[in-house]
C-alpha cells in the first residue's frame, strides 16, 4: 500500500495480482488496484480527469488519459472518501503506474492536480 497527500487530498493505492485472469505463457499478467481518495481539505471537490503513465519492464511506456475514474466523476465533501477498483495488464509481469487526477474546487471552479503515488505491480512467480 502506498499513500500520498496533495493539497489536502489523500490517495491510497493497494494492488493485487490476478492469477486466474493471467496467462504467463502468453505474456499476459493482470493486476487490480484499489484506490481510496479522501478529501482532507476544507473544500468540496470533484474529480474531473485522470492521467496515467504505465511502465511495463522491457516494453514501451503507455499513457492513459480521460474523464473521471471507472465512468464516474465523484464529488467529495470535506471528510468524504471515494473508493474504486480498476485493472491493468502487463506483458512482463513487472511494472509500475504513476499518475495524476485533475480536481475541481466546486466553490470557485478552480482546477488543481492531485498526485497518485507510484505503485508497483509484480507477479509473484516473477520473483523466483
Amino acid at each position: 500500500m502506498v499513500t500520498e497527500i496533495t493539497r489536502g487530498i489523500k490517495v491510497v493505492v493497494e494492488t493485487e495480482y490476478q492469477p486466474s485472469y493471467s496467462s504467463p505463457s502468453q505474456y499476459h499478467y493482470v493486476f487490480t488496484y484499489k484506490i481510496t481518495i479522501e478529501n482532507q481539505s476544507d473544500f468540496t471537490i470533484q474529480l474531473k480527469r485522470r492521467h496515467w503513465h504505465i511502465h511495463d519492464a522491457g516494453f514501451t511506456m503507455r499513457e492513459v488519459e480521460g474523464e473521471g475514474v471507472v465512468g464516474l466523476q465523484p464529488v467529495l465533501e470535506p471528510g468524504e472518501t471515494h473508493q474504486y477498483v480498476s485493472g491493468c495488464n502487463l506483458k512482463s509481469g513487472i511494472g509500475k503506474m504513476v499518475g495524476t487526477y485533475q480536481m475541481e474546487r466546486v466553490v470557485d471552479g478552480a482546477f488543481f492536480q492531485v498526485n497518485v503515488p507510484a505503485f508497483v505491480m509484480v507477479a509473484p512467480l516473477r520473483l523466483n
